[in-house]
């Protein structure tokens, strides 16, 4: 599938630095944002390696895994590796770590994989759906009914993820198929985006006539609901 794609990220309102991470494909083949955590200097380090070491695995391995599920499984699993290596050698950054959300491109189907709360939506016409679920403690209440929305948007543990990388007991990563097709728009975005803006209005927004427009609406709008973290969107349109 060839796509028209874009990606933008901005310290926001309130950080100092910017702990986001992006990588977009020069030949659109995968896209991948992470959002890191554990302090300045260690989340912007979790999201680095994370974001390098999988995009290097997966150009190094591109023609020789024909495997997609496990291409993107280990390109996952030695950002993971890489940097609780990193941890290992620098104290001050032992408790860091990422999220990770990734879309690739191959054989004519469409792979999403991701660890933590960074999310990846597909906006089909006007209808905007959400194609990831969230890992943390609040999505996992919510589903099993313990939350309904309205508590979870305010309830204290709605940032603590239940997996990320950076943990040497890495336990899941959800990789599967997604249902794309032509004239579909993707957006990956980190929470900084999602914790803002609306639902709604993010749909609203990702229907800007480009890309670009639609990335610096998305990042706009979060900064002015108040901008409180690090905004990161890619959008990629399926032609």
């Amino acid at each position: 599938m060839k796509s028209l794609f874009t990606g933008l990220t901005d310290k926001g309102m309130v950080r100092s630095a910017n702990q986001d991470a992006y990588h977009i494909d020069p030949d659109g083949r995968f896209f991948i944002v992470a959002d890191g955590m554990g302090g300045h200097a260690g989340g912007e380090e979790a999201s680095r390696i994370a974001i390098e070491v999988a995009h290097a695995y997966l150009d190094n391995n591109w023609e020789t895994e024909p495997d997609t599920k496990n291409l993107l499984a280990q390109a996952l699993i030695v950002a993971n590796d890489a940097i609780v290596a990193d941890q290992e050698l620098n104290a001050q950054r032992g408790d860091m770590g990422t999220t990770l959300v990734m879309i690739l491109f191959r054989d004519d189907l469409v792979w999403s994989a991701h660890v933590g709360d960074s999310r990846l939506y597909r906006l089909r016409g006007d209808k905007l759906d959400a194609i990831t679920e969230d890992d943390t403690w609040v999505a996992r209440a919510m589903k099993l009914g313990q939350l309904n929305a309205e508590e979870a948007k305010v309830h204290p543990l709605r940032h603590v993820l239940s997996h990320c990388l950076g943990r040497r007991d890495l336990r899941q990563i959800n990789i599967q198929t997604q249902d794309i097709t032509t004239g579909d728009r993707i957006l990956l975005c980190s929470d900084g985006l999602t914790e803002e803006v609306p639902h709604d209005e993010i749909a609203i927004h990702l229907q800007a006539e480009t890309e670009e427009l639609a990335a610096q609406a998305l990042v706009d709008a979060a900064k002015q609901h108040g901008g409180s973290d690090n905004i990161t969107v890619i959008i990629a349109t399926i032609q």
